[in-house]
């Protein structure tokens, strides 16, 4: 079940994006809650996102928005480019730099 997530994700790994954000602030019903963490138990690549994303909001809570230095920001936005991470539909809303930065 480890690299559902990556290829095609379950309904459960669906289930568990669509409510991450109210998981992980501790606003999920509890039925909810029980049923994802049964779904955690069981698939890494959810477990992964789920320490990962919980990580990155108690690294922002603590030091909040810093900049990135200018050549880290270029090689960065040269890395989704190509990755094709910046032509998706989640992607719309994104200011995005130039792309000779």
């Amino acid at each position: 079940m480890g690299s559902k997530m990556a290829s095609h994700p379950s309904s459960a790994c669906r289930e568990l994006l669509a409510r991450l954000c109210d998981y992980l602030d501790g606003e999920l019903a509890a039925d909810w809650c029980a049923e994802l963490e049964r779904h955690l138990a069981v698939c890494d690549d959810c477990r992964v996102l789920v320490d990962t994303t919980r990580k990155t909001v108690l690294l922002f809570q603590r030091y909040g928005r810093t900049a990135l230095p200018a050549e880290a920001e270029a090689r960065l936005w040269g890395a989704l480019r190509q990755a094709g991470c910046l032509s998706s539909p989640m992607a719309r809303d994104i200011s995005l730099p130039p792309e000779n930065e």
